[in-house]
């Protein structure tokens, strides 16, 4: 994968990362708590919601089933 992704892929990473954090502290999680209950490593979960990092497809699934919600709402 490219590591110089075009300005509006950048963005686009940001805000999904963004949604996954505001939805994981209104869901009362902390980040420790949500890796406990996903499987997602804390450095992971750290990079997908600074925008660092594309999550894996088997991530986003693995927080929307946690979150009871659809991967499209983490996307859309």
């Amino acid at each position: 994968m490219p590591r110089d992704h075009p300005d509006w892929i950048i963005e686009r990473r940001r805000e999904l990362g963004g949604r996954i954090a505001d939805l994981r502290t209104a869901a009362h999680h902390t980040q420790e708590s949500f890796c406990e209950v996903t499987g997602i490593s804390r450095r992971t979960l750290q990079r997908i919601e600074s925008g660092e990092a594309d999550p894996r497809y088997s991530d986003l699934l693995r927080i929307a089933a946690v979150l009871d919600i659809r991967v499209s709402v983490l996307t859309d």
